[in-house]
């Protein structure tokens, strides 16, 4: 396959008009090739924005491929098969995945897809029940500790924009996305420059993967939390649950970033868990029409382009304040999975289409700031959700002001064209005071510096919502080479909540790479 790339062309040709350059950059004709969008972003850096297309084109002579792939700007691509090797070892018993997010979904289903038969662990609901439970809590009910947007069958990622963009280079991001191809995720994520699946979508690929899981022979027993490992010299002999020990010899550690009861509980079993960076901040809400002016100008509008995206980044001394998890035409979730505490974050349906664009502005923490204690960092995570908590009034309701008036200190919130989809409701507070002035100050001088990346940024109707502390897992349970955990054989930690993944691919990646590792120690069960 060729990859022909820097097809640049205006808003008004179509991919059609893409697959016919690339076709003609390569000397050839149409008649016994095939020409596929492969890649698609938007330039809009000078003047009009450019559509800027990558084709793969496929001719049925291989030679004639890497004659042409010394083209400029073309490149010969030959996918990456994913690479299985089988242990001699024999499994006395099935293995154990705990947590059926991308990490735990992925895993188990590469190990069901080798005769494994894996046993999933998940302390929430399906998902039809946990969105029972989610709609509930944002229309006012009570919120559900196994339920809701952190804990349930799909993980965290699952009520976001599902996106799916990431900086680690695997090849094995490959077989994430043709495997959520093949469960029903929109085609377009094959070759969106940033690629998203929507949480509408995400949902029915999640029950699709599941439901292979257990067409294989895996179990997935749901409301079934992780209470206990029973360790024997050293290695791992069953995992413990309300419901009784499950003899294992191999336990996935999918657990998710907010899983700190199980955190907890490792702790004193007397693994090492170490703080890692995370960032907490909050919500920052615009008009997506304002986002979409500012990145396209005049172009602002346009059938053929996307909804306007931005990635913004600050550094301050040894901090670093920046954007994370953009939902353009989203919405601001009530994400709290403890009494007693308020947690934010965003989502964005499929089709991207709500008036306002969200996306959390957070800054850094790192382990030197909890002398690399994760207890500590998790205490902190906690202590916050409980200012929010206790500043939104009791009742889940959040604690918000304008951009202004978080520059300004002055703790009010007088609404300018923008309607705020936090749906507990707002109540005006200076966010400021909730987190250490340093902290505070870090995310005023970085949003200062964001109107001058991204002109509009601290309009007079943009809000904050906070607070926003789940960026991801300030845990790192350490592991080896082979993935399995420094402290107890047979226990692996796993994606996201161990501190090896940010984000539903890498997550998903880690996940595969973990199942490897196991396949590779065992021949089977």
């Amino acid at each position: 396959m060729l990859l022909v790339r820097d097809i640049r062309l205006p808003l008004s040709r179509t991919k059609d008009d893409a697959r016919f350059e690339a076709l003609r950059r390569l000397g050839i004709g149409a008649a016994g090739a095939s020409a596929e969008i492969a890649k698609l972003s938007v330039d809009a850096r000078r003047g009009e924005p450019k559509l800027v297309y990558t084709v793969a084109v496929r001719l049925p002579d291989a030679a004639q491929e890497v004659r042409l792939a010394r083209l400029p700007g073309v490149s010969l691509a030959v996918p990456a098969p994913l690479e299985l090797t089988r242990g001699a070892r024999r499994l006395n018993h099935r293995p154990v995945v705990c947590g059926l997010g991308p990490a735990g979904l992925f895993c188990a289903l590469l190990l069901a897809r080798e005769g494994m038969r894996p046993v999933v662990l998940e302390r929430g609901p399906s998902l039809d029940g946990r969105a029972a439970a989610v709609e509930a809590f944002c229309a006012g009910g009570p919120l559900d500790e196994n339920a809701n947007i952190q804990f349930g069958e799909g993980g965290a990622g699952t009520f976001s924009d599902g996106k799916l963009t990431t900086r680690i280079g695997s090849p094995l991001c490959d077989f994430v996305t043709r495997t959520l191809l093949e469960h029903g995720a929109p085609p377009e994520i094959a070759w969106q420059a940033k690629p998203h699946v929507g949480t509408d979508r995400l949902r029915g690929v999640i029950r699709s993967i599941r439901g292979e899981i257990e067409r294989l022979g895996g179990e997935v027993r749901f409301s079934t939390p992780l209470t206990g490992l029973v360790l024997r010299g050293g290695r791992l002999a069953a995992a413990r649950t309300p419901d009784g020990d499950i003899p294992c010899e191999a336990l996935v550690l999918a657990v998710g970033h907010s899983a700190r009861d199980t955190f907890e509980m490792l702790a004193r079993a007397g693994f090492s868990l170490r703080a890692k960076p995370f960032s907490v901040g909050f919500r920052a809400e615009h008009l997506q029409s304002r986002i979409d002016e500012a990145l396209y100008h005049g172009a602002a509008g346009h059938p053929a382009l996307p909804k306007g995206e931005y990635q913004l980044s600050h550094h301050i001394g040894g901090r670093c304040v920046y954007t994370f998890c953009m939902c353009p035409g989203g919405q601001v979730v009530a994400a709290a999975s403890e009494a007693g505490g308020v947690v934010t974050n965003g989502m964005s349906y499929h089709a991207r289409d709500g008036k306002n664009a969200n996306a959390a502005v957070v800054v850094s923490v790192g382990e030197q700031d909890f002398g690399g204690d994760a207890l500590r960092a998790v205490a902190f995570q906690r202590e916050l959700e409980r200012r929010a908590f206790a500043a939104g009034g009791g009742t889940y309701a959040a604690p918000a002001e304008t951009v202004r008036s978080f520059l300004a200190g002055e703790g009010t919130l007088r609404l300018a064209g923008l309607q705020p989809t936090y749906p507990r409701g707002l109540r005006a507070c200076d966010l400021g005071s909730l987190l250490p002035a340093e902290l505070a100050g870090a995310l005023r001088e970085g949003l200062r510096a964001f109107e001058r990346k991204l002109r509009g940024y601290t309009a007079p109707e943009a809000v904050l919502t906070g607070l926003e502390t789940r960026t991801s897992s300030p845990v790192r349970i350490p592991r080896a080479e082979n993935c399995e955990s420094e402290f107890a054989a047979g226990v692996y930690p796993c994606g996201e909540g161990a501190g090896y993944a940010g984000g539903i691919m890498s997550a998903a990646v880690d996940g595969v790479r973990v199942a490897q590792s196991i396949l590779s120690a065992y021949a089977s069960v």
